[in-house]
Parts: structure tokens; C-alpha cells; sequence
């Protein structure tokens, strides 16, 4: 039997639990998810921290030598075991040539990023030349910003989450102030019904169709930070594009999450950072992306050397032959040293596709599910026992592989008992964990270790009360 090819996350449990003869929360059933995982073997191309490694860890609690729960790459990726050795490469070409590095050697530094631009268009779905990779992800929005907000009398706003990342609403904020506008008449910022915790599409849709033309720029997450939420990018863009406004999306929690289609999509711009699932190390190289329509439309507003013809770049005539789309907003030379890292990782990436990571992530998030809803739902019968909502849309399409759990008690003491036992993971007060089970390198053992760790950290904070 192929639990990976069943309906839903529901379905496979059952059916391997029937399978095996055991209860579908039996650890039988993650190892035997585990035996049958094409992907299992991904995980071997990353270190993974052994418990005794992490600081929080009390070695009275748990065993030192066992390797740790990360469940934190929505926040930082693992580390690429080949990481290590290209950036010793690059440090070793340093070393010994000098100067020469600039155009020598398997990633050349005047034009090392070049050479990994196509791997990382396959995690999001565009062409090669609709990406570029430089900066960080903030540094690209207001450059992505400068170019396609411009914001008249008649059509003026920005439309985002009310509680978009902090970054991004601070760039909104200050893109919409730096042309003379006042962010608390062109900001629109759309939040869930009351009493929900997630945007419905429907909603958003009404939004953009009944404020529409007065709208210059959607900008919405891909994924939301918080919630965990997978945004229907497909039609917020054919919505949006239709009132005539420019779509964009920050896919920080997207990018090497979800299968993502930017380029079929039609949407016009997007930026990501590439250090939490995409796993290029903290403060890695970010990416922008503009859709090939806008190639020899879209001009960068602020432009520096890199945005010029690599063939007629070193002419120094002061000439500017600008690149089309997105590579003309390249700046700078890259640094070479955090390219090392990004390439490690989306050569990970290309051992496989967005689509089969994305089919594992279904089931090992949904297995996650499962196992949190068996054990630590609302018992009536009991009010006293704790238990855990899922913020997080039950819906397979519209989430990746984070789980967002909220808490009926204070969060603080039972994130502490966790990371005593060798679990990393988030915490965003009052009473949210976020848990992000990465199909790279994550396991459904993970998982179902994780469960009984935070049974454990739930009886260990209540009685420290």
C-alpha cells in the first residue's frame, strides 16, 4: 500500500493503522510512514543538531545523544551538509588567488549567483530570468515598491493584512509616506471576521472588487507568518489585475514551503528571503521576481552596476545597458559567501520537485494534526484538562506545513519544558506555538515524539504552578 497516495492525511493513518493491526496513534505508524517515504533520504543531506547541542536542554530529561526536534524552519533552516564545504572552497580560492577568484573556479565571484538563479526559479515556479537573487527581503520590497507603486489622487492605497509581518507593513508605511501620501488614508488593511482567526478568500476577493479602483498595489503574504495560512495567490491576482492594480506577494514563509507558480499564476512581483525553509543560513541571500510582462516596462528606479549587461558591464564607458525585468534591480555584486550556503541547499531542492515535497508535506502535517486533535482536544467532560486549538485553516489548500496551535493556558512554561527536552520550535505570547515539520528533513518519528514531548512539558508546567 502507498499511504502517500491516499485522499486525505485522515485516510492514510487509517488505513496504515488497519494495515499494521495497531491504533492509529501507535508509533508503528510513523515508522512505517518513514519506511515508505521517497523522500526519507533528503534528510541525510543536513546536520541535524543532537539534543545535548541546543541550550535550553536539561540532560536530566532527555537523552543528549539523540538528535533534536527541530521544528523550526519557518524561522531558520538546517544547515546543508555541503554548506560547510563550499564556503571552505571559496575561502581556500581566497586564499590562495586572491583577486583572480572574481572570474576562476566552479562559481566565479563576479557572477556566482548566475549560476544557481535557475534552481531557485524551480521552488518558485517562474523563469529564470524573472529572478534575481540580492539583498535581503526588505532591501527588495522597497525596491520592488519604488517601481510598481505609483500612487495617484484617484488610486493611492496598499492593500495587505492587517497583521502582515512587521516588515512589510513598515515598508508599505514608508513607500506610501516617501510619495507624499497619508498611510492612515492609503493603507487598507483587511483582518479575519470577528471571532476568526484567518482571512477568508471570499472576503478578500469582495475587498479588491468593492475597492478596487482605488487600490495601486495588493501585497499579501504567501503564507502568513503568524497563522500559518497559503493564501489563494492564483485568484487574489486575477482579482486584483482585473481592477487594475498591480499583485504582489511576500513569499518568506512560501518560498520551499508550498508549491508555488508565480510565473503561471501571472503575478506581477514577489520577494522572499531564503533562510528559513529554503535553508541558506541566517541573513542568507533574498530573492525578487517580476513576471516576464513587465521585462521592458517595469524600469528599477534606482539602479547601480550590477544592473548593467554582464557583457558590456567592465566597458566602464558609464553607459547604462540595463538588464530586462527583474536583473536590472540588482544593484551590487553578491557576496560570495552567503551564495555558498543558498547553493548547498537548492541542490537539496533539485533532487527532488516543489510537487513531491508538497505531497509528503500534506501528509506529515496532517498526521501532526491528527495526533494534536486525538489527544489535546476540548474535553468537555473535563474543564480542567488543557487543551490546543489549531488557528490554522483545516483545509489542505490553504496551508504549507506550519501548524499554528493556541493554547488554553499561558504558553511561556510549557515552551520552556519543551526545549528542556530537546525541542526546537516558536513561541508568540500569549498562548501560540507555531510548529513547522519541514518535509526535507523532518520525519512522521518527529512528529509522533513530539506529541508525547509536549504531553510531558504540559504535566511538567502544570505542576511547577
Amino acid at each position: 500500500m502507498d499511504p502517500f497516495s491516499a485522499a486525505t492525511p485522515y485516510d492514510a493513518i487509517q488505513q496504515v493503522a488497519k494495515f499494521l493491526n495497531c491504533k492509529p496513534t501507535s508509533a508503528k505508524v510513523a515508522r512505517f510512514l518513514d519506511e515508505h517515504d521517497d523522500l526519507r533520504h533528503l534528510r541525510e543531506q543536513f546536520v541535524i543538531p543532537k539534543v545535548s547541542q541546543l541550550p535550553p536542554s536539561d540532560l536530566a530529561l532527555v537523552d543528549g545523544s539523540e538528535d533534536c526536534l527541530y521544528f523550526v524552519g519557518n524561522s531558520l533552516g538546517l544547515q546543508p551538509k555541503l554548506a560547510r564545504k563550499y564556503l571552505e572552497e571559496e575561502l581556500d580560492k581566497w586564499e590562495q588567488m586572491g583577486v583572480h577568484g572574481h572570474t576562476v573556479g566552479s562559481r566565479p565571484w563576479a557572477w556566482a549567483e548566475d549560476n544557481i538563479e535557475q534552481l531557485m526559479a524551480n521552488v518558485v515556479g517562474a523563469k529564470r530570468e524573472e529572478v534575481a537573487l540580492m539583498n535581503g527581503l526588505t532591501v527588495n520590497l522597497h525596491l520592488l515598491l519604488l517601481s510598481f507603486y505609483k500612487p495617484t489622487t484617484e488610486r493611492h492605497r496598499i492593500l495587505l493584512e492587517d497583521k502582515a509581518f512587521p516588515s512589510d507593513h513598515y515598508a508599505v508605511e514608508s513607500q506610501i509616506s516617501l510619495r507624499g501620501f497619508d498611510p492612515e488614508k492609503s493603507m487598507l488593511l483587511m483582518s479575519p471576521r470577528k471571532g476568526e482567526q484567518t482571512l477568508r478568500t471570499k472576503d478578500i476577493l469582495h475587498t479588491i472588487e468593492k475597492e478596487g479602483d482605488s487600490i495601486a498595489v495588493i501585497l499579501f503574504s504567501g503564507v502568513q507568518y503568524y497563522t500559518g495560512q497559503f493564501f489563494d495567490m492564483a485568484a487574489i491576482t486575477e482579482a486584483g489585475q482585473a481592477k487594475g492594480c498591480y499583485v504582489g506577494f511576500d513569499c518568506a514563509h512560501a518560498a520551499g514551503n508550498v508549491d508555488l507558480r508565480l510565473h503561471d499564476w501571472g503575478v506581477d512581483f514577489a520577494c522572499w528571503c531564503s533562510y528559513k525553509y529554503v535553508n541558506s543560513g541566517a541573513g542568507g541571500l533574498a530573492g525578487a521576481y517580476i513576471h516576464e510582462k513587465h521585462a521592458h516596462t517595469i524600469k528599477p528606479a534606482l539602479t547601480g552596476w550590477w544592473g548593467h549587461n554582464l557583457k558590456t558591464r567592465f566597458q566602464m564607458d558609464n553607459k547604462m545597458d540595463l538588464l530586462p525585468g527583474v536583473g536590472g534591480f540588482r544593484l551590487s555584486n553578491q557576496p560570495i559567501l552567503l551564495v555558498c550556503p543558498l547553493q548547498a541547499s537548492l541542490e537539496v531542492f533539485n533532487m527532488t520537485s516543489m510537487k513531491a515535497l508538497r505531497k509528503k508535506s500534506l501528509l506529515l502535517t496532517g498526521y501532526l494534526e491528527y495526533l494534536i486533535k486525538h489527544y489535546y482536544s476540548k474535553d468537555e467532560t473535563n474543564p480542567q484538562k488543557p487543551y490546543v486549538d489549531i488557528i490554522t485553516p483545516s483545509n489542505l489548500e490553504e496551508r504549507g506545513c506550519q501548524l499554528s496551535l493556541s493554547f488554553s493556558v499561558p504558553i511561556r512554561a510549557i515552551f520552556q519544558e519543551m526545549e528542556k527536552r530537546g525541542v526546537a520550535c516558536d513561541m508568540r505570547e500569549p498562548n501560540v506555538l507555531r510548529i513547522a515539520p519541514a518535509p526535507l528533513y523532518n520525519s512522521f518519528s518527529d512528529v509522533h515524539r513530539l506529541i508525547n514531548t509536549i504531553g510531558a512539558s504540559l504535566q511538567a508546567s502544570n505542576e511547577l504552578q
